[in-house]
């Protein structure tokens, strides 16, 4: 609490600081600006709870990783287990989530990256493909279906210039990575490609990572009222899986796998890792039909080749997602009121043939299990909003969701087709902001979310079909203020809020580590979020053009509430995975001439590691550094060469821990003091 009331008042005396320092005011900034789903609106006026990460902030992050920059939002924790192996929390979601990402929707240019079965392939993703992320945290089940974490809406590379990239990066642990990006327009027909290959022999045994990768977006404006976009990409993605170590295995020799027992091989005998290779398209048609309306369907789909040698057996899956999203936008304006209205649906239905095979290591030898699942999900959507005197926004949304899923088993016992619908749900929510005068805001929200079982969930690995779990459920209520200085050189956010989640879905393990999902209580997440902008310096004529300082802070009071593993209760006990203080600041220096410098500091309190709450993972302190020179000119070509150092401290700490591990085997180290450096061309 100390660290929490200090962090407050640090925060205060920011605000207090900005509203009596006389700032320079030669060039007034941008106003900055959330695109939604819908329509684009000034950040200041949002009712949501959400932040934006445009490409200013991702260019001064090593580009070959998002960790670092998810990990600057407030209440967002990404983690990397080894190089590649993406888990994503918003608000302490990774309870449930052993590994990739659950209980959150995705989208990249309005078509979803999620699945009818709930999982989203993020790491497939090149980071230098996306241009810029909208977090939304807590429940946004309302409009875009099932979830309780809350939702990201990414933007890929822009269809709006004319221009050539490309990038190298190189580093410690055999990083390499290496990016290209072309963006053309002519006339009515804009297209970009994006390609990239990293690679990285990774900081333990048996974590190296390979993937290749290629985008492809095209926009046809065949009139004056439509355009027609394609987007796609294929990604050949495979890394390597070390395993968890117990605390005395990592303080002995934390670059180790995880070494064998007496009953179980170890992590470089079975060659554990991951292989995904996934192809994904879609299209999207926006028809303006008069002034008042607009429509919008995308049609999207997916498939995945996804291979998973572990400990104990190898698994294939071969997933195919078919989808619709379509919706009919309403606005009309008044001097004093302004209504905009959509009505729409979303429909995806997911095929997964899973069969799991004795590891050898390495290699699939004799059948342990065959099944055939198919997922669908459909929910339909009404968002309301009332712009009053452009002063009081009003959002009012709900939807209503149906889930099922079918599944047949066909080895070892055959069981014909079955299917398990659940019961439809409604999503309301009832959102306000308003303007107290035009540098400050005040907003407060009601959400309700659902999520139910992923297939993941439903068929893990202990090879069962598990038809006992129920959807989570929970209700969130918010408050937030907004400030954002006349200028646009101070912005300031602050959010407050208390989730309820009930039939809380949590993993559990056998003594074989195989693992099974159960509905285990309820939890009760209360928390403050602060995040804080300011330029210090922003002048063009000046030798130091800018001088910038962001700083976050998130206090996660969140608590198990009647819950319980078998006869244990862990009723007040901690939320596991969930650090309870995250503080992250960064501070930029950019010049005339092009230099830069940024630095990056990111404190992360102690994290439960089991329900219990009898193993914690220590604190620590990560600093990052960044330095370049951009707009180096030779000829008409544009060059920027940088270098970076990465936990600058040689912090030892674990970024990914295994909950609940059998055989307290909870931690994955992470890397010590590392460097990269690289240069990117422009045309």
């Amino acid at each position: 609490m100390k660290s929490t009331f200090t962090t407050l008042l640090l925060l205060c005396c920011g605000v207090s600081f900005a509203q009596i320092t006389k700032v320079d005011s030669t060039r007034k900034l941008k106003d900055v600006v959330i695109q939604g789903y819908y329509n684009t609106q000034p950040l200041l006026r949002s009712v949501s709870a959400v932040t934006l990460l445009d490409s200013n902030q991702l260019k001064n992050q090593q580009n070959s990783s998002l960790v670092s920059s998810f990990n600057t939002i407030t209440g967002v924790r990404m983690e990397e287990r080894s190089p590649g192996s993406y888990r994503l929390s918003l608000r302490g979601s990774l309870l449930r989530s052993p590994f990739g990402i659950r209980n959150i929707k995705i989208y990249i240019d309005e078509l979803p990256l999620t699945d009818a079965g709930g999982n989203t392939y993020l790491n497939a993703l090149d980071p230098t493909a996306i241009q810029s992320a909208e977090v939304y945290k807590g429940p946004e089940a309302n409009i875009f279906g099932a979830n309780t974490g809350g939702a990201v809406l990414i933007r890929s590379a822009g269809l709006d210039q004319n221009k050539i990239e490309a990038s190298l990066t190189a580093g410690s642990y055999g990083l390499f990575h290496q990016t290209a990006n072309i963006e053309r327009s002519i006339r009515n027909y804009s297209f970009s490609i994006v390609e990239g290959y990293q690679r990285s022999d990774g900081y333990r045994q048996n974590s190296g990572m390979e993937r290749k990768y290629l985008q492809t977006s095209h926009r046809w404006d065949y009139n004056n009222k439509g355009s027609l976009k394609l987007f796609a990409f294929y990604s050949d993605l495979s890394y390597k899986t070390p395993g968890g170590l117990t605390l005395t295995q990592m303080q002995q020799d934390p670059k180790a796998a995880r070494p064998a027992t007496p009953t179980l091989p170890g992590a470089v005998t079975q060659q554990a890792g991951i292989y995904n290779q996934t192809t994904f398209a879609g299209i999207t048609n926006t028809y303006q039909l008069s002034e008042n309306f607009k429509h919008v369907v995308s049609i999207f789909t997916t498939y995945t080749d996804f291979k998973n040698p572990f400990i104990t057996n190898y698994e294939k899956r071969y997933e195919s997602t078919l989808g619709l999203r379509t919706f009919l936008e309403y606005i009309h304006s008044k001097e004093n009121l302004k209504v905009n209205a959509q009505l729409g649906i979303e429909s995806a239905g997911t095929k997964t043939l899973v069969r799991n095979f004795n590891n050898n290591a390495g290699e699939a030898t004799a059948v342990q299990a065959s099944d055939w699942l198919k997922a669908n999900q459909d929910f339909a959507f009404l968002r309301l909003n009332f712009d009053i005197g452009q002063k009081l926004l009003i959002e009012l949304a709900s939807s209503i969701n149906f889930f099922n899923y079918k599944y047949e088993s066909i080895f070892p016992i055959p069981v014909a087709k079955q299917k398990r619908t659940f019961s439809e749900q409604w999503m309301p929510k009832l959102a306000a902001s308003y303007l107290l005068n035009t540098s400050l805001s005040l907003r407060a929200s009601i959400s309700k979310g659902y999520s139910p079982p992923t297939i993941a969930e439903v068929r893990s690995s202990d090879n069962n079909i598990n038809n006992n779990l129920q959807a989570e459920l929970g209700w969130n209520y918010e408050a937030g203020l907004r400030f954002n200085s006349r200028n646009n050189r101070f912005y300031a956010n602050a959010n407050v809020f208390h989730f309820e989640l009930r039939d809380a879905i949590v993993r559990r393990l056998n003594a074989n580590d195989t693992e099974f999902f159960i509905n285990a209580g309820g939890t009760r997440q209360k928390g403050i979020e602060l995040e804080t902008s300011f330029w210090i310096i922003k002048n063009e004529e000046s030798f130091l053009t800018g001088i910038q300082l962001r700083s976050s802070y998130s206090y996660s009071h969140f608590r198990f509430s009647d819950f319980q593993n078998g006869n244990t209760h862990f009723t007040g006990n901690k939320l596991t995975g969930v650090p309870a203080n995250v503080i992250v600041s960064n501070l930029l220096f950019e010049s005339k001439i092009g230099v830069y410098l940024f630095a990056q500091h990111n404190y992360t309190s102690m994290i439960p590691l089991n329900d219990a709450n009898t193993a914690f993972a220590d604190k620590y302190h990560l600093i990052e550094l960044k330095a370049g020179i951009r707009d180096l000119k030779m000829s008409k070509t544009k060059i920027e060469l940088f270098a970076g150092i990465n936990n600058l401290l040689n912090e030892k700490y674990s970024l990914g821990n295994d909950l609940n591990a059998v055989g307290n085997r909870y931690y994955n180290p992470a890397a010590g003091l590392n460097f990269y450096s690289g240069l990117a061309v422009k045309l």
